[in-house]
């Protein structure tokens, strides 16, 4: 079925450059921008302008003394906020309207204005604290977008499904105390930046609502199919959620270099799929998705338009079809030993 999806991005996003050599670089975001020129026009993309991130919309999820550091490096040639997060003249720029596209794509879903929205940014967001930098990210992104939703669309519960190769420590911790937003992560462990365990579930009000899957490494198409169908979807259809959003790194590819995983662009489609079902089914379709790693570029492209090609719902998308998947269960401990931990809070 066809579906308005808004796509956004801005050359912009092209100007933050961490230095020579840095993995998140520019060329991430060129290959997908390239990729995107280069298909037919579809009548189910549009691409929105959009603005920057105001600095209270900032102030959401940042300390001020943070929001002001971040804003110091704007015009510098270089600054390093920590070890893995560098800074150039249009960086904080950037890391503005990289947030501002998230609370677009969020407003155009809650007004239905579009059916849903990728926001195709960076610098990415997951790793952002509330107070400080980390793993190539500035300002956590998604997290900005679900305390607008909250804050201003009248959204009472999002759902969180955080699908990169590294634990999105900073998305994590912004809810970690609130059952209003439901953090679900899959990602290799123990792997940067160190957290994800199984016993972390969420604290006081927010307890059972932080829900991790640790993996090993080495899993494909079909042990993330298998981890959507028989963990992420049960417990998202008792949430109920008003808003999907999806921090969508695509470096749990089978070639990233930075990974360990082997997820093919066939499983991204099917991700993708299963995403915006799940949206339809519970929440009215609305899906915002926001781009987090992946450091391989052709996959990186490939995977972005499959997503897209699932969102607008354009005939063709064929590598998502069931066969396209390996059908043969294998045995997966780290689902198994998810599933135990999460009965404690929810139904199977």
């Amino acid at each position: 079925m066809p579906r308005k999806t808004a796509v956004l991005k801005d050359q912009l996003f092209l100007e933050h450059d961490p230095g020579y050599g840095h993995p998140e670089s520019p060329a991430r975001l060129a290959a997908i921008y390239r990729a995107l020129e280069m298909r037919p026009s579809s009548g189910g993309l549009f691409f929105p302008d959009f603005t920057p991130a105001r600095h209270e919309d900032l102030l959401l999820n940042h300390g001020a003394a943070y929001v002001a550091r971040v804003a110091a490096t704007a015009g510098q040639t270089f600054a390093s906020l920590d070890p893995d997060t560098c800074t150039s003249p249009h960086s904080y720029e950037a890391a503005c309207l990289a947030a501002g596209a998230v609370i677009a794509g969020i407003k155009l879903v809650a007004s239905g204005q579009a059916d849903n929205a990728a926001a195709l940014v960076r610098p990415p967001g997951h790793h952002a604290e509330a107070d400080n930098s980390g793993g190539f990210c500035l300002f956590n992104n998604i997290a900005i977008g679900a305390r607008y939703g909250l804050k201003h669309l009248g959204m009472e519960r999002i759902f969180i499904l955080d699908w990169d190769l590294h634990h999105g420590n900073g998305t994590q911790h912004s809810f970690y105390d609130t059952d209003q937003v439901f953090y679900c992560s899959t990602h290799q462990y123990p792997h940067y930046p160190g957290t994800g365990s199984l016993q972390e579930t969420g604290r006081g009000k927010g307890e059972g609502y932080t829900l991790n899957v640790p993996l090993p490494g080495g899993q494909g198409d079909q042990d993330f199919a298998r981890i959507m169908h028989e963990l992420v979807a049960p417990v998202a259809r008792q949430y109920r959620p008003d808003c999907i959003m999806v921090s969508a790194g695509y470096d749990t590819h089978v070639l990233d270099p930075l990974g360990g995983m082997a997820v093919t662009t066939a499983g991204f489609a099917w991700l993708s799929r299963s995403m915006v079902a799940l949206a339809e089914e519970l929440c009215a379709g609305r899906l915002v998705l926001v781009l987090e790693g992946g450091y391989y570029l052709q996959g990186l492209a490939e995977g972005v338009l499959a997503s897209l090609l699932e969102m607008s719902g354009e005939e063709g998308a064929e590598l998502a079809a069931p066969s396209a998947l390996p059908q043969a269960k294998r045995p997966l401990p780290a689902l198994d030993a998810a599933l135990t931990g999460a009965k404690k809070y929810w139904t199977f």
